[in-house]
């Protein structure tokens, strides 16, 4: 059985003391509370505040949690808040489209899987909540490199790697890709990166006009793209399912 990690615990034992107790706490308080000798516990403080976790009042030396952490909150609860909204217009794309939809958000330099809907079939499948899918030849990826400044930086800082002979890595193709998505509105990922298989997605943007994350359906070459071309009917799915979402998120027309 792996060994927990000491150190971690009594950081997350600190952050827990910090947020349930007085609204600010003293070294001494915190090490009695906890256990720990003064110079530890001043240890695992410094690093925490360090990144943004703790703040010391400079008046008085004592911690309280800080903005980081509020930070961190907030982008969870996003996160759920878009779940929740596009529950109902996901559940509907995948009627109407026939297909499986997937609801991604921009996670690591990548793509996380917050939500997906089964192809509306008697087909085995498997839940993919929490994969990660790369920014760079997925349509959802594509999307939030094309929206989400923070998510272009990351597509041209990571590996662009190889998956079939239609990937894309070049940065000035990559970069054509992305201008083309925004003058569209929705980007398209036609095997390469699953042999075999399309997608369309589109984004999804807050109360704020925000992108915050994007939505986008998959399925076989053969059904998303019969002829060598995107059938406009699935392509006009995803992007309404897109805009009903960030209705709901607040965003207004776009």
């Amino acid at each position: 059985m792996a060994r927990n990690i000491q150190s971690l615990e009594r950081a997350a034992a600190m952050l827990r003391l910090l947020a349930g107790g007085e609204r600010r706490l003293g070294l001494s308080d915190i090490a009695s509370s906890l256990g720990l000798a003064k110079g530890t516990a001043h240890g695992i403080l410094r690093t925490l505040q360090q990144e943004g976790f703790v703040e010391q009042d400079d008046a008085s030396g004592r911690y309280q949690l800080g903005a980081e952490l509020l930070r961190l909150g907030t982008t969870y609860l996003d996160v759920h808040e878009l779940r929740a909204r596009a529950l109902v217009w996901t559940d509907d794309l995948a009627r109407s489209s026939g297909e499986s939809v997937y609801l991604g958000v921009l996670h690591q330099q990548g793509v996380l899987i917050v939500h997906h809907v089964f192809r509306p079939d008697d087909s085995r499948q498997v839940l993919e909540i929490g994969a990660m899918q790369p920014l760079h030849s997925t349509a959802l990826g594509k999307v939030l490199s094309a929206y989400d400044p923070v998510a272009h930086s990351e597509a041209l800082e990571a590996e662009r790697k190889v998956f079939t002979d239609r990937t894309v890595c070049g940065v000035e193709d990559f970069e054509h890709i992305l201008d083309l998505t925004r003058a569209r509105g929705y980007a398209a990922d036609v095997e390469e990166t699953w042999e075999g298989v399309a997608s369309i997605a589109a984004p999804i943007h807050d109360r704020r006009r925000m992108p915050v994350g994007a939505v986008g359906i998959t399925g076989a070459v053969e059904r998303v793209r019969p002829d060598g071309e995107l059938r406009p009917e699935l392509i006009a799915a995803v992007r309404d399912c897109a805009r009903a979402v960030s209705r709901d998120l607040g965003a207004g027309r776009f």
